[in-house]
């Protein structure tokens, strides 16, 4: 080997040598590059799931419309909340109207199908636009909330309650 520090690395002593000889010298390997993924109409496609819900989401180019279910988000999600939560993946990567967004989601209550259409909509952004990955990703928006309901056990009322005690 030269006498070059291991921190830097020369370009004779890797070449041809593939990955190995570069991951020996001490450099870091460069993070994946991650492709754009596009159906034929131009449109991104991801699943969303929280809790029992589960959101197909589509997103393509457009005003920033949000359809839920075939019915407006203001008619299908009528706590505000809900729809502030639906919008923050397209607040934080500043696209609130350059994308329209169709979903279908099934399962669960309103608050879990928020959840799911959230995390829909996030993944299909990375999809569409991988380099926005980095600016989603420490929000937690492309992680599944694995929070579910806990079966409830023989010998109790529910999960974890006991039936109620009568001492006579």
């Amino acid at each position: 080997m030269t006498d070059t520090p291991i921190t830097e690395t020369a370009p004779e002593a890797t070449e041809g040598k593939g990955f190995d000889a570069l991951a020996g010298m001490g450099t870091q390997a460069a993070a994946p590059v991650r492709e754009r993924i596009v159906d034929a109409q131009g449109r991104a496609y991801a699943t969303g799931k929280r809790k029992n819900a589960i959101a197909r989401v589509w997103i393509k180019p457009g005003s920033g419309k949000i359809t839920i279910n075939g019915r407006d988000q203001e008619i299908y999600l009528a706590r505000p909340v809900l729809r502030m939560m639906i919008a923050q993946p397209l607040e934080i990567a500043d696209r609130l109207t350059q994308f329209d967004v169709d979903v279908t989601v099934q399962g669960s209550g309103l608050s879990g199908q928020a959840g799911a259409i959230r995390h829909g909509i996030a993944k299909a952004l990375t999809y569409y636009e991988p380099e926005l990955r980095p600016v989603l990703k420490p929000h937690g928006f492309l992680t599944r909330d694995s929070r579910v309901v806990e079966r409830k056990k023989y010998g109790r009322a529910k999960a974890r309650r006991s039936f109620q005690f009568s001492k006579r």
